[in-house]
């Protein structure tokens, strides 16, 4: 379970820059739940997609600060991880993952994980690294992305099918790839941490806005340069919120955004 930061600009931009320093503090100051790693990528001049991250939290470490503050790109994400179900903290479960120039971030528990793997080939499941459910849901999100031989048709198949299977879990997610930003909110039948939060603070005022209530919720902001998404917890205002159960991809050299629906596809593989 984690925190969610992405865009897709008509320059390149920082993240301090398009969040303000404000709104860098206050979304860095997360940490105090999501401090079991960070992550970001970036779409390289070069056309290739570009990552950095860390087990470590992101508000101590260095590399963290300076790449916040550094235009590296005009479409990016970051993640901040809050380890769910036991994982460990350790680079190979820190996000994102990055697989043929595509980089991923979950923000959700998806279980039972054994379900999940289920789904990959032998050859996918000969590529995993680490422990976690969200890798396995990038790798059979990118399987699918082969099989079908096109980003659109494959990320809609792949939500599909773990819509079904996995009902009541989090499929939030990022994915950055060459020529596409694909933001994926779908969470409507998923509870918030509320028990994991109170074992955190003392004082449940202390815990981070919205979190209680809405922890899977993301908000946009969409202006005349690009489009900005953000997990909740940030509290500022000039953010909307993300349509329940939606998912999008957002051309990188048009900033064009074309809504997947992959409750249609369910719906007629269920008649």
């Amino acid at each position: 379970m984690c925190r969610l930061f992405g865009y897709v600009t008509q320059s390149p931009r920082s993240v301090a820059d398009l969040l303000g320093e404000d709104g860098l503090a206050a979304f860095t100051s997360l940490t105090s739940v999501h401090s079991d790693g960070w992550g970001m990528a970036w779409h390289a001049q070069d056309g290739t997609t570009r990552t950095s991250s860390s087990p470590r939290s992101a508000d101590i470490d260095e590399t963290y600060g300076l790449l916040v503050r550094e235009s590296l790109s005009s479409a990016g994400l970051v993640h901040l991880r809050w380890a769910s179900g036991g994982l460990d903290v350790r680079p190979e479960n820190t996000h994102p993952f990055f697989a043929h120039d595509a980089a991923f971030a979950h923000n959700g528990h998806i279980f039972p994980i054994a379900d999940l793997e289920a789904l990959l080939t032998p050859e996918t499941r000969s590529m995993l690294r680490g422990d976690t459910d969200s890798e396995r849901y990038f790798r059979f999100v990118h399987q699918c992305v082969e099989e079908h031989g096109d980003e659109a048709v494959g990320v809609t198949t792949a939500l599909s099918t773990l819509i079904k299977k996995f009902p009541r879990c989090s499929l939030n997610a990022l994915m950055l790839t060459p020529t596409h930003m694909f933001a994926i909110h779908i969470n409507s039948r998923a509870d918030s941490p509320l028990r994991a939060l109170r074992e955190l603070f003392d004082d449940e005022g202390e815990i981070p806005p919205r979190h209680t209530t809405e922890y899977f919720a993301m908000d946009y902001r969409e202006h005349v340069s690009g489009l900005e998404i953000v997990s909740s917890g940030l509290d500022q205002p000039g953010w909307t919120p993300v349509p329940a159960d939606t998912a999008v991809m957002v051309d990188l050299a048009t900033r064009e955004i074309t809504r997947l629906d992959p409750i249609a596809i369910l719906d007629v593989d269920d008649h």
